[in-house]
């Protein structure tokens, strides 16, 4: 079954809009895997607006599950990922002053480049993930780079499944075949939520892991974070059918 992978920037862009540790970032990733999460993901980025460096050192050692560190393979992220040692890697074309990940890799152009940071970080013994729009020609290009997975890159899916959920899924569900025939390992993030997240699992039941953070969150605010992380469980498990 799709594991859930718990995004913690969020919390941390709560924590430093005040400054001090209130929100605790590292007792919530804490809380997170108490209340079911099958892993962690945090997004540094170099100016620190919500994870920074300082918290990955410290949560890594305390986490029980899946620890994923997503990030621009700049050198600071890269020296914290060799150092940290997490159990996943997502490898992600965000420019520093983005507001958000907006983009997926081109695998083809950029191939040179990403073989060596997946052989370097492979060397580690840690897995390799790259974030790609729904290509088959990135996905397999994410295989010649000798990625592990690939991350799908879900914000048009999101986007389109409010008028049409068959159309919006359509073009995942042909990278998500690329992946399995290429025997790459299969996640997806961005703007994954309550309302759209059975469907897709439905509709792509191999996919290993979702990351989800802003949408979690979001609905924190009402139900609390124990029962939000319950009900994305829930919805994970709807998009199986029944035995």
């Amino acid at each position: 079954m799709t594991k859930l992978s718990i995004n913690i920037n969020k919390i941390a862009t709560v924590r430093n809009a005040r400054g001090g540790n209130n929100p605790d970032v590292t007792k919530a990733a804490l809380d997170c895997e108490d209340f079911g999460a099958e892993g962690i993901t945090v997004h540094p980025r170099p100016d620190e607006r919500h994870i920074r460096y300082s918290d990955v050192r410290e949560i890594r050692p305390l986490i029980r599950t899946e620890f994923n560190i997503e990030g621009n393979p700049i050198p600071s992220f890269v020296e914290l990922v060799n150092e940290v040692v997490p159990t996943q890697v997502t490898l992600v074309p965000d420019a520093h002053d983005a507001i958000t990940s907006n983009a997926g890799w081109d695998t083809v152009k950029n191939r040179e480049f990403l073989a060596g940071i997946c052989s370097q970080f492979k060397s580690k013994g840690i897995r390799v993930s790259i974030f790609v729009d729904p290509d088959p020609v990135m996905v397999r290009g994410a295989k010649e780079c000798g990625a592990d997975r690939v991350e799908l890159y879900t914000e048009a899916y999101a986007r389109i499944y409010k008028e049409d959920p068959a159309k919006a899924i359509e073009p995942y569900v042909r990278a998500a075949e690329a992946a399995r025939e290429a025997g790459l390992g299969l996640n997806a993030g961005h703007d994954l939520s309550l309302e759209n997240l059975s469907y897709y699992i439905r509709r792509i039941p191999w996919t290993d892991e979702v990351s989800i953070g802003h949408a979690v969150i979001c609905d924190a605010l009402y139900m609390g974070l124990e029962k939000t992380i319950g009900a994305y469980l829930d919805a994970i498990r709807e998009g199986y059918p029944e035995k």
